[in-house]
Formats: structure tokens, sequence, C-alpha cells
């Protein structure tokens, strides 16, 4: 969805006169979080397939025909000129009938190992954008473009060069999603009496998911830790600028704003997700020295405290960190991606 987002406010941006509807599931973020940015929201019966079982598998198989039909009305309803996939299991059947409707199309493939969808669509699209330089191989080259992830422009407003000021608390921003993670949850608990030697130069912002809540603020306050929970944080933009490490998963839209903003960071990757993809994504960043990695097998309270305060107690590190995110960045993507996609309908028209 936020990619989305970030995309829509680039076309609007551009001409507020242009229209934007989202297509997604009633039971996706999108339900709760689109009306409320004032974007409309169209929804189809929809399942995804992969990783869920022979039963609910063929269940969301028989949804598709359906899937279709309402995707073809929504469109003839709308009647846009160009339909952008970014993922979700309301992407295959929405860019699959405005193909056949005869509209240009085109995906944005956040991961660095692509959904099955978007494998499928990459086929028919017109152009497939894409974050990472790896994942060509998986489709035509011809219509690859590398232009990163698109992200709110919210991300892009007052971005800090490196640590804030001396005198102020070392902040850590912790999250595992928009419904928080219970591993994550459950590290940082274990981890706080491991911090209480730091504590006093030491804060936390932690997005908690409404489940774990109270029982996470209780253990924070029991320890005397300086901690901000939430279980939703809205603004995740300025979260973002206030901190100087985050510990999070490893999902294609956190490694966008994480390489936008220049933070360095540690990645537990959610080892469940389809493909392993944010094992694949949290490499790359690994890998350029942009961030610690710590698989969800190896994850523990004092593994996560010793990694925290080894980074802590080393800001040179943190800095260069910061410093080759930052390089992996695409602050521009939402306006590449925009620029093509005029191109396209302007080619089409």
């Amino acid at each position: 969805m936020f990619p989305g987002i970030a995309l829509a406010e680039e076309f609007l941006k551009r001409d507020r006169n242009s229209e934007v509807l989202f297509v997604g599931t009633d039971k996706g973020i999108e339900n709760r979080i689109l009306g409320g940015l004032g974007y409309r929201l169209a929804t189809l019966a929809v399942e995804g397939i992969k990783g869920r079982g022979l039963g609910r598998a063929l269940a969301a198989l028989l949804k598709i025909p359906r899937s279709m039909i309402q995707s073809w009305g929504i469109i003839r309803g709308f009647r846009p000129d160009i339909v952008i996939g970014v993922g979700g299991y309301a992407s295959g059947p929405a860019v699959l009938a405005a193909h056949m409707m005869g509209l240009p199309t085109v995906i944005a493939e956040q991961n660095a190992l692509p959904g099955l969808t978007n494998r499928i669509l990459g086929r028919i699209t017109d152009r497939i954008f894409l974050t990472f330089t790896e994942t060509s191989r998986w489709f035509p080259k011809r219509k690859c473009i590398v232009s990163g992830n698109p992200i709110r422009a919210s991300f892009l407003k007052g971005k800090e060069e490196g640590l804030r000021q001396e005198g102020e608390p070392f902040t850590l921003l912790v999250f595992g999603g928009s419904q928080g993670a219970r591993a994550v949850n459950g590290a940082m608990v274990e981890a706080i009496a491991s911090l209480q030697d730091i504590k006093d130069s030491f804060r936390v912002i932690h997005q908690t998911g409404p489940e774990q809540l109270d029982s996470i603020t209780r253990a924070y306050r029991d320890q005397g830790m300086d901690v901000e929970v939430s279980p939703f944080i809205m603004d995740m933009a300025e979260a973002y600028r206030k901190a100087d490490l985050l510990v999070c998963r490893a999902g294609a839209t956190s490694i966008a704003e994480i390489t936008a903003g220049g933070k360095a960071a540690i990645l537990i990757p959610f080892p469940h997700a389809v493909g392993d993809h944010q094992t694949r994504n949290a490499e790359v960043l690994a890998n350029a020295g942009a961030a610690v990695m710590i698989a969800e097998n190896d994850l523990s309270g004092p593994l996560l405290a010793e990694t925290i305060k080894r980074l802590y107690h080393h800001r040179g590190f943190i800095r260069e960190m910061a410093a080759k995110s930052t390089a992996l960045g695409h602050p521009q993507a939402a306006a590449e991606i925009v620029t093509a996609c005029l191109e396209l309908v302007e080619g089409a028209g």
C-alpha cells in the first residue's frame, strides 16, 4: 500500500486534477488507512495462493474468476489511463483485467526475490520497475527499469544527516510491521534488562501492534526505561527522523524507507515470508555494510542487546552504516516511475 500512496502523491503533485483509485481487499491494511488519507478504495474478493496449504489454496483459486469480473467492472467504471500493480493479492486480477482491456499496465517489484504474481504479470505488462538490479533476472530485461521503491513524500522532508546533536539521548526505533511482530517484541523485552547500564542516555520508540501493547509498556516501565510505546505509528517518517538506529523486519517498504532516510538498522527478516524474500532484502543491505542482519532462528534477547550496545558504543560505525544505507537509496523513485508512466500514457493516446 505505501509505495502506492507514494505514487499517488506524485501523480497529484504533477496535476491536482488527477484521479487515483486504489484496488485492494477489505481485509488488508488499505481498508483501514486509505480513507483517512482521502483516497478511494475499491475491493476485490481475492486471496493469496502460495504458501497457504492445499485447502486454502484451492479456495483462493476458485475466487479468481469472480475477482476478474469485479476488476473488469471497477476498471470500466473508473476508466483509468494506466493501471499500476504494486503487489498484494488484488494486483493480479486488476492488472490482468486492465491488460485484456487494452490499457497500459506496469508493475513495481519491491523485493529482491519477486513474488509469483509479479513473475506472471511481468510477461504481459509494459514496464517493470525494480528496487534491486539483481531482480531483473526474473523478468524480460527490455521492460525493466531499476527505479528503486517509491516512498511517501513525508520521508523526504527535513532529512537529517548523521546523528543528532550531542546531549540528546540515543534513540532506538523498534517496529515489526503495521501489526507488530511477536518475535521482535519478545526479543526486545528480553533485551531490556541488559540495557540498564546505558538507560540514562538511551530511549526507545516502539511500535508493538495492538495485542502486546500493555505487556510491553509494563516491561519497559518496570525497568525504568525512557520509552514511547504505541500500537501503530501513523507518522512513521517523524519516528525515523528521531531515530539513530532501527530494529525491524526487512519488508520492501521498510528497506526503501531505511535507505532513503540514510538510517543504520538491525534487520530481523520474517522467515515465513513467501519465498523468504525478506532474507534476500536484508542480505542486500548487510552485504553492503548498511545493516546488521540477525536471522530469527538466532534471535534472542541477549544477542539483540549485545548488538544494540556494540553499535551504541561505536557511533562512528553507525555513521558508516548510515552513509552506506544512503548510497543504496532511491529518493526519486516515485518521480521516475510516474514520469515513465506518463510517457506510456502519452504513447498510448
